[in-house]
This record gives structure tokens, sequence and C-alpha cells, in this order.
């Protein structure tokens, strides 16, 4: 699995064992630009591969949130002005779903869990120009967003972890089974 990926931002602290990659954030990482926060920041830890055309990502994603903007997920990305992020993070005062699109400036989205976050499973899919965000606690699949993406034909997907309030290095992340095939059906965005 490991042997076509590569990282931007590789953290100090990263493994892989099978089909579980982990890693360790490091202090103050994270992918935003701009909005409300008036910053803009792409020091976050992506673990990727190329795929040229329509596909489906999926990942189960667990962490140790303890601190505010914790994150751990999927991305997309085009560049360092057009991505898509998506995963657990600490918001609100709690674990959350949550979702940034950015074109130019970021936007956040989140959505409550249930229960106690542990391992959840997340999905991205390309259709185009258009990317749909969904996830699953041990049901079926829902969907969390479907948005619009500039997107060249080649982008880079894979997994994502950010700690922007650690003054230390200290999110540890598991990702299990990240794959990268077909994109599944429209049926559930229709």
């Amino acid at each position: 699995m490991a042997d076509d990926m590569t990282w931007l931002n590789e953290p100090a602290d990263w493994s892989v064992d099978g089909d579980e990659i982990r890693a360790v954030t490091g202090p103050r990482t994270d992918f935003w630009r701009a909005t409300f926060y008036d910053w803009t920041t792409d020091n976050g830890h992506f673990y990727s591969r190329t795929a040229t055309g329509d596909f489906t990502a999926e990942v189960a994603v667990s962490a140790g949130h303890a601190t505010r903007f914790d994150q751990a997920g999927l991305m997309v990305r085009a560049d360092e002005r057009n991505w898509l992020k998506t995963g657990l993070e600490v918001t609100s005062g709690a674990v959350q779903v949550s979702t940034v699109y950015t074109r130019e400036f970021s936007d956040l989205s989140v959505a409550p869990l249930d229960g106690e976050p542990g391992a959840v499973s997340m999905r991205v899919t390309r259709f185009g120009d258009a990317l749909a965000v969904h996830c699953r606690t041990g049901g079926e699949w829902a969907l969390l967003r479907l948005g619009h993406l500039d997107l060249p034909a080649t982008v880079a997907v894979g997994v994502m972890c950010c700690s922007p309030e650690r003054d230390h290095a200290g999110l540890e992340a598991r990702f299990r089974g990240f794959r990268i095939g077909p994109p599944t059906s429209r049926d559930g965005l229709e």
C-alpha cells in the first residue's frame, strides 16, 4: 500500500503496518485558508497517491482527539488553494465529523457523531468537478456534503492529520484499509 504513497509535510513519527497507517501530528499543523480565522497554513500532514478521473477513496479513521481542532481523515488535493479534507475533528467541545472545501478560501461544516467516537469510516467520491463526502459509524453510508471543486484530471488523494492548537506533537491518528477504487453509484445523491 505505502510503496506508491508520498508525504506532504512528513511527520517525525509515523509507520505502516499491513493495512494500517499511523501518524503522530507535529505542533501547530493545519490546512486552512483565510476564512474567519485570518490565517493561511498548509503544514498539515498528508500521505497520498495520485488518482486520475472519477474515483472513490475510503478509510476507517480513529485518533486520540484531546485538543480543539485535532483532526484526522481523508484529503483530495489539487494544490494549496484547491482541496477538500474531511474526518474527525474536535470542534464545539466534542469530536465531530468535519468537512472543509477550499476554493481559495476555506469553508467548514460539522456533523455530530452518535455516541462515543471510535473508528469512523469516511468516503470521498469524485464525479467530475463534484466531490461527495459520506461517513459511516456502523450502519449505512450517510451523505455529509456534496460540493464543487475545480480539479485537474489528476489529483492527490490520501489521509491527513493536523493539530493546529497543540504546542507539542501529540495527536496519534490511525487509518485502516485506505483504498482508492472506481466511483460508487450516484444512488443516495439524487
